[in-house]
């Protein structure tokens, strides 16, 4: 763990919005923030596509591995908690030790989009996209 403020991106699957999330925030803000991500049902992998569509950035997150956010509760002093869906919203722990600012950022589940491959594809860049300018933001408006 390391010694400046962290912050956990937490959603439901930790497969594709907070993995992107903690891709992002590492990029642009690492020097600055400790950034990791979680998921309060976490699945097996990180989803391809968000793997894809990072890529397409330049970022590369297919080390990422889901996590449950219990290997955190307690253990990572949590400054700033960024839930990024509303399953997680609803599930998550209202307070986590250490935590300053809970932020609830609701983005659109890529994975759960329901189209052909294409539309699929530009689903993710979309979500990607709108996460990458959300991080860029809070940044600009975080000392």
């Amino acid at each position: 763990m390391e010694n400046k403020p962290s912050v956990l991106f937490l959603c439901t699957g930790n497969s594709c919005r907070s993995q992107m999330a903690e891709g992002f925030l590492r990029e642009f803000g690492g020097d600055r923030f400790a950034a990791y991500s979680a998921g309060t049902n976490p699945v097996e992998r990180v989803h391809p596509l968000a793997v894809q569509v990072m890529a397409e950035k330049g970022l590369d997150i297919s080390q990422g591995e889901p996590k449950n956010v219990s290997q955190y509760l307690g253990r990572l002093p949590v400054r700033h908690l960024v839930i990024v869906c509303d399953g997680a919203n609803e599930k998550c722990p209202r307070i986590f030790p250490g935590m300053m600012n809970r932020m609830f950022w609701p983005f659109d589940d890529p994975a759960a989009f329901i189209g052909s491959e294409a539309a699929t594809l530009e689903k993710f860049r979309t979500v990607r996209d709108q996460i990458e300018s959300r991080i860029k933001q809070w940044l600009k408006e975080t000392p």
